[in-house]
């Protein structure tokens, strides 16, 4: 329980504690902006139940001990929970996993009990409600005993079922889960690269991204950004689905009725229990969302139902909280890079230390901003994490640690790459190098115009461009389509294998279809879906150059900055000379006019649409096959759709296909059909 300390002093303690602690939840819950780890968290909230526990006369109804979460935003109306929204106890040790165990045994007088054990999914809780089978309502957590309504914003999201999938006695009447909304490390590490890019502040970690992407106001900004959702309570059911006995009939049920479930597992005693925590404290990394802890959830429902609740949390289940994987480093100095934009990003050169499993050198500050609001010196000892357990991240400085020989940092008034003047635009948080020809960018911009998502020209990495720029081989990417086999076997380390194949991978790039070609242009603002939707609009590169920005506003998703960029990008005179440059090199089968809407093949005028998870490729690399045979692919089902093409776990758009006739098409009818093994009519 840690020292005893005199009434008084624990008056004037608790007192401080719940402000402290009161303004973080305000930080965390409201403002999605925590300025502690949740490690740090948990130290002061249990600090405050020791004493609360010590001196039980001194608790008071607005402790925050004594409710369930923080304030609903008023950004979205508020919704009353059917019944209270509980947070979970929680235990960091083998020894109170113990003695939850037996506290459990004693209330419901079991011998033994079992449990089910699952992955704590560091995201933003929700609670869906269902009618019929229909999906009618969203809300956040909020405080516990209302949320936020964030319907419009949570059917963005894929993962999410519209419509429930029939079990053998139907849908249910009624339907309550609850789950939780993420964002996946690597689309993390995306958004936070392509926000860098764009001036704009980076997110803290994966839950403030999630949370800021659900709590957008306009729901398009929501579905721009690949939020998923794991689902892992059944909160209420009606009707003639019966309630299981058990969590993991309740799993097994969630995911029948078409909603994805965590892993999961069944343990027959609190040591079993053990080894499986012990077990994931591991290989956390090895999931593709961030998880805290594990939650530990007694198997039988009614006998959980038994042991009641405290004002907080239910005495049937409790979080074990992983520790927080914090190191101290060095800052030897901080770098200035240029990146493909023109935002200069300060990095942290540190002391090399081991984080996570790997040995971290690097850190990106993000901004000036940001190392002015944490104070952070070259010579500081710092406290270092991985972001998303992959991003590298400077929690806080150690000032206790200071020597007076720390020196601050300033941004630069000059590119470090081409001595250019360094302008800071208003209402951004980057600054930014306005040489275009600035050489950083430039190399920057060729491993994006190579990458897979772009040109895809597998080989051609940040090292070799980096060799081919030393050599004054290239100047711009139209350059990469005048390389010879001599020019790139002069390189340091190109066999002559490694050279034919990137001279092949060069040559397959020029056929590659017109939204890769307009996203590798780095245009800001445009990412691969609106490069996508700006590509199925105009007929041709050349219409979307001569495209006016109110012109380009009539294309969904595109608004007035996104088509302000566009009309810019094309304005200047190293573009269209770049472009000239790769038309003349052949790369034709993009930038020729209506070389991407008007494909012929034998899906030419045939509408398809995908649903569930196909075994063979991504769902990106499926569209790109059906635009190949000159198909076009949407995203809803209706009577002009050709084929629905169906892989594993598929959703509601299944159902319509059968109620409307639509064909079903299987994932491996899909593939003979895209590699010529059979015709359109399946013969």
């Amino acid at each position: 329980m840690g020292d005893a300390v005199s009434r008084e002093q624990a008056a004037r303690e608790i007192a401080e504690l719940r402000q402290v602690i009161a303004e973080h939840e305000y930080r965390y819950y409201v403002l999605d902006d925590p300025v502690i780890s949740d490690a740090e968290f948990d130290k002061l909230f249990r600090r405050l139940q020791q004493l609360e526990a010590q001196y039980p006369e001194l608790i008071t109804p607005d402790s925050p001990t004594q409710r369930v979460g923080g304030q609903v935003s008023s950004a979205f109306r508020a919704v009353p929970h059917t019944r209270a929204v509980l947070s979970l106890g929680n235990a960091f040790s083998e020894s109170e996993l113990r003695a939850f165990d037996r506290r459990a045994k004693e209330l419901s007088r079991a011998r033994e009990l079992d449990y089910v054990v699952e992955p704590k999914i560091d995201g933003l809780s929700v609670i869906l409600r269902y009618d019929n089978g229909r999906f009618t309502l969203a809300l956040t957590r909020g405080d516990g005993l209302s949320g936020e309504d964030v319907t419009a914003n949570v059917r963005t999201i894929g993962s999410v079922p519209l419509a429930l999938r029939p079990v053998p006695q139907g849908v249910p009447e009624y339907l309550e889960v609850r789950g939780e909304v993420f964002l996946p490390k690597e689309d993390f590490r995306k958004l936070n690269e392509e926000r860098e890019q764009q001036g704009l502040a980076v997110f803290a970690n994966s839950r403030n991204a999630a949370a800021g992407s659900l709590r957008q106001l306009d729901p398009k900004v929501t579905a721009s950004r690949p939020l998923r959702a794991l689902f892992y309570e059944l909160r209420e059911l009606r009707g003639n689905v019966p309630m299981p006995g058990t969590e993991t009939g309740c799993l097994e049920l969630l995911k029948a009725l078409g909603f994805p479930v965590p892993v999961y597992y069944y343990c027959e005693s609190i040591g079993e229990v053990i080894d499986i925590i012990s077990e994931w404290q591991e290989k956390r990394h090895t999931l593709p969302y961030d998880i805290d802890g594990m939650v530990v959830k007694v198997q039988d429902l009614a006998l959980a139902q038994s042991l009641g609740a405290t004002g907080h949390s239910p005495r049937s289940q409790i979080a074990f909280k992983f520790p927080a994987e914090q190191v101290e480093t060095k800052i030897n100095d901080i770098i200035v890079q240029v990146g493909r934009t023109g935002v200069l990003t300060p990095i942290a050169i540190l002391q090399p230390v081991t984080v996570s499993g790997s040995v971290v050198s690097r850190a990106s500050l993000h901004n000036e901003d940001l190392i002015r609001e944490k104070d952070i010196r070259i010579g500081d000892t710092v406290i270092l994490q991985k972001a998303g357990d992959i991003i590298p991240e400077v929690v806080a400085v150690v000032k206790d640690k200071r020597t007076g020989e720390e020196v601050e940092f300033s941004m630069p008034e000059a590119c470090p790459s081409c001595g250019s003047p360094v302008v800071r635009p208003a209402g951004e948080v980057a600054h930014r190098c306005i040489n275009i020809s600035c050489p950083a960018q430039l190399k920057e911009s060729l491993i994006h115009f190579c990458s897979r998502d772009a040109m895809d020209i597998r080989g051609l990495g940040p090292a070799i461009i980096e060799s081919l720029l030393q050599a004054g081989l290239i100047n711009d990417a139209g350059d990469l389509y005048n390389l010879t086999q001599e020019d790139i076997a002069k390189l340091p380390g190109m066999g002559q294998k490694s050279v034919s194949n990137l001279v092949r991978s060069i040559e397959a790039s020029k056929s590659r279809p017109l939204h890769k070609l307009i996203y590798a242009f780095g245009i800001r603002h445009v990412g691969a879906r609106t490069a996508a939707v700006l590509s199925r609009h105009f007929s041709s590169l050349d219409e979307i150059m001569d495209a006016t920005e109110e012109r380009l506003m009539q294309v969904e998703d595109v608004g007035p900055e996104t088509a302000k960029a566009v009309v810019m990008f094309f304005r200047q005179d190293s573009v269209r000379k770049l472009i000239d440059k790769l038309r003349s090199a052949g790369v034709e089968a993009a930038i020729g006019r209506q070389a991407n809407t008007e494909q012929t093949g034998p899906l030419s005028g045939k509408t398809l649409v995908l649903t569930g998870t196909l075994s063979s490729m991504t769902r990106h690399e499926a569209q790109e096959h059906i635009e190949r045979l000159g198909g076009k692919v949407s995203s809803s089902v209706s009577r002009n759709t050709f084929a629905l093409v169906v892989g594993s776990s598929p959703g509601s758009k299944l159902d319509r296909a059968r109620a409307l006739g639509v064909r079903v098409m299987t994932e491996q009818e899909f593939l003979d059909l895209i590699h010529g093994r059979s015709s359109v009519d399946g013969n």
